[in-house]
């Protein structure tokens, strides 16, 4: 065998192997795009899950997100952060700091010593 030969070259095993790569870069392609889409439905499946009350919402972000991604992140936020349940821990939190009671800093008391 030459170093300038190609094997397969000009004959059935060629023809098939073609075939082969053909199979298997459509089958690439196939799975990417499946995968692209569950991970793209994602924030619907989840608001529907939660029984979300913004899943218009959600839904319109997501099929936008294909155009513009960054809209699938909001997508992804709403239907993640449920946000009545934030917005009274930062309620809870703004009353706790209401509640504490003011510090006031007391300068010290230098001694004196002779």
């Amino acid at each position: 065998m030459s170093l300038f030969s190609m094997p397969f070259v000009d004959s059935g095993v060629d023809v098939a192997l073609h075939g082969v790569a053909l199979v298997v870069l459509v089958g690439a392609v196939a799975a990417a795009g499946f995968g692209f889409w569950k991970v793209h439905e994602l924030p619907i499946h989840k608001a529907h899950k939660e029984k979300h009350q913004q899943i218009g919402l959600i839904t319109a972000l997501t099929w936008i997100g294909f155009i513009w991604h960054w809209v699938w992140v909001l997508a992804v936020m709403v239907a993640f952060i449920d946000s009545g349940k934030a917005l009274r821990r930062i309620r809870d939190i703004w009353r706790e700091n209401e509640r504490e009671e003011p510090v006031t800093a007391t300068p010290a008391k230098e001694e004196i010593s002779s």
